[in-house]
């Protein structure tokens, strides 16, 4: 196990229509970035906070997509396509690593993912539209029991080409990503792999929830019943300082939430299959919210 734990690199959200994705996300007031392409032809948009960003992606027309789980070998681009075909949502969680291939062997020793390290590079644009070259090491890990749920490890080996503070400015106030959410029938169950995988101790609360830390942002399974395997990536916290503020942005964007004693919610069946909370800050329970 890593002697420190892993932060969150970033969320992977699949969808269809990239555009109008990243139309949702910039009316709920993040700054989306401009549209990419990887070498076999998924294409994303990222939204960027200081350490952390969210990845909308879509398969891109004339991808070569080979299967996303062969024996030693993750395809990205396969499993962003295999997990389109059954609908839309939060497919993979990427935490980060200082070195990739190392933890590659921890994973194969740890019996989570006997998978190459799988190295990429491509073409980035800075916010003036200029180019920029980044360069990435992903090591994959593999859940018992989760087809709909991508884990892997994410090292940055241009990290000044990519992380660029003109990008994490968001009308929102957004500056992190507080929580990821995941559901599980039985979450304890999935309690060893997630300690391996996160680099964190998981431990269980009184209500049946396995947590854990990730630097800054905590990891969480709620027990739930699932549906297309057990574990599920499910719901994304970000951290915002005014509640007040955002709910009155989302009433003019016409996008409906709930507020909630942890501050506001945007549905799954809204926000392209994954579940938003904004909380954090000035955020204030629902009673107290001037809506």
């Amino acid at each position: 196990m890593s002697p420190i734990p892993r932060r969150v690199d970033h969320v992977v959200f699949a969808v269809h229509d990239l555009e109008a994705a990243g139309a949702l996300y910039q009316r709920l007031g993040f700054q989306v970035g401009p549209r990419n392409r990887h070498p076999w032809g998924t294409e994303n948009r990222l939204i960027q906070f200081a350490s952390s960003f969210i990845e909308l992606v879509t398969v891109g027309s004339g991808a070569e997509t080979p299967a996303g789980l062969e024996p030693g070998r993750f395809s990205f681009g396969g499993f962003v396509r295999d997990y389109l075909s059954r609908g839309e949502g939060f497919a993979m969680l990427a935490l980060a690593s200082d070195d990739a291939r190392a933890d590659a062997a921890l994973f194969s020793r740890k019996g989570i993912g006997a998978f190459e390290p799988f190295f990429f590079e491509r073409v980035g644009r800075r916010p003036d539209g200029t180019e920029t070259h980044v360069a990435f090491t992903l090591a994959f890990a593999s859940a018992p029991g989760a087809p709909r749920a991508g884990f892997f490890v994410c090292q940055h080996h241009f990290p000044e080409n990519f992380w660029n503070s003109a990008l994490q400015h968001h009308e929102n106030g957004a500056s992190a990503i507080a929580e990821v959410g995941m559901v599980a029938k039985v979450p304890r169950q999935h309690q060893d792999f997630l300690s391996t995988f996160s680099g964190s101790c998981a431990h269980e609360d009184e209500r049946g929830r396995v947590a854990m830390e990730a630097r800054g942002s905590r990891l969480t399974v709620a027990p739930a019943a699932t549906e297309d395997g057990d574990l599920q990536l499910h719901a994304l916290t970000v951290r915002i300082p005014d509640a007040q503020a955002q709910a009155e942005r989302l009433k003019k964007a016409n996008i409906a939430f709930a507020a909630t004693e942890d501050g506001l919610e945007i549905a799954a069946g809204t926000a392209f299959g994954v579940r938003i909370l904004f909380s954090g800050g000035r955020s204030r329970p629902a009673s107290a919210l001037n809506l």
